[in-house]
């Protein structure tokens, strides 16, 4: 017996069959994918796409940094920050009302075991409109709420509030449901209403997680909102569009770096209130 199988059965790992069926898997799955797509990362290092690559990123140097450039993009990027403020905001109108209505746990008709029909095609019905509101991304409002109210930051406000407001509702429903329920059902079978039960029975367990998604999406929304100023919605992404179509890529790189810092600044505030409420 050589040394190597003698000292294989305490090294060997017992579901490296598994991982590797898997493994192998994964790129069956894959490959098709890959193919529909037509991926082909080696046609980035052909010369002529090296070529446009070296001549757009040398468009970008030396960066704008006058001091009246500097001031319109300190505008505008308040601005973003302003859209996704405010998105959220009434993103949140929209979601704290359809997520206690979506909720069982805070269904009276519920508390005997089985609900009611009239309630539960409410709760569902209310389930599948949250569903549709996150189904359709925010750039797909955005480009609707251009054609209806115009170019702006009001067309960027309503699809981040849109879209959010079914992702909040989504996942403040799961928490609320995951959580012990009977402190709430103790309040609602003393005669307690729904908004009691939920400030005094689930609230207090749950406020902990339902701030941390909520700041974690708002700077979700930084994000999102700088993207939709490409298709007019306003902030410092459809800035970021003009100077493109300009083919001024000295004031481009001077927004990407102000943007990144701003995404830094929004994920270093988000991480400081997460501790805080921790």
């Amino acid at each position: 017996m050589t040394n190597a199988s003698a000292a294989a059965p305490e090294l060997r790992d017992p579901a490296w069959i598994g991982r590797v069926f898997w493994m192998l898997a994964a790129l069956v799955l894959l490959a098709p994918a890959l193919a529909l797509t037509e991926f082909r990362p080696w046609t980035l290092f052909s010369p002529a796409a090296l070529k446009s690559t070296g001549r757009f990123v040398a468009d970008f140097f030396p960066p704008r940094i006058e001091a009246e450039f500097l001031l319109l993009v300190a505008r505008e990027c308040w601005r973003t920050v302003a859209i996704a403020t405010a998105g959220m905001a009434l993103a949140l109108v929209i979601a704290i009302p359809l997520t206690l209505l979506s909720t069982s746990a805070l269904s009276v008709s519920a508390l005997p075991g089985r609900m009611h029909a009239l309630p539960f095609a409410v709760r569902q019905a209310v389930r599948g409109l949250l569903i549709l509101l996150r189904s359709i991304p925010e750039l797909v409002w955005a480009l609707v709420f251009v054609r209806v109210v115009g170019l702006g930051p009001t067309a960027g406000v309503l699809a981040i509030a849109l879209t959010y407001s079914g992702m909040l509702g989504k996942v403040y429903g799961d928490i609320l449901e995951s959580d012990e329920r009977q402190a709430t059902q103790a309040l609602l079978r003393n005669g307690t209403g729904r908004l009691q039960a939920f400030f005094y029975g689930q609230l207090p367990q749950s406020a902990s997680e339902l701030t941390s998604y909520t700041v974690y999406r708002w700077e979700c929304a930084i994000r999102s909102s700088a993207v939709l100023g490409f298709v007019g919605a306003g902030g410092l992404g459809q800035q970021m569009d003009n100077s493109m179509k300009m083919f001024q890529g000295s004031e481009v790189a001077t927004m990407l770096i102000v943007f990144m810092l701003l995404v830094g600044l929004a994920d270093a505030a988000s991480a400081w209130l997460r501790k805080a409420i921790a």
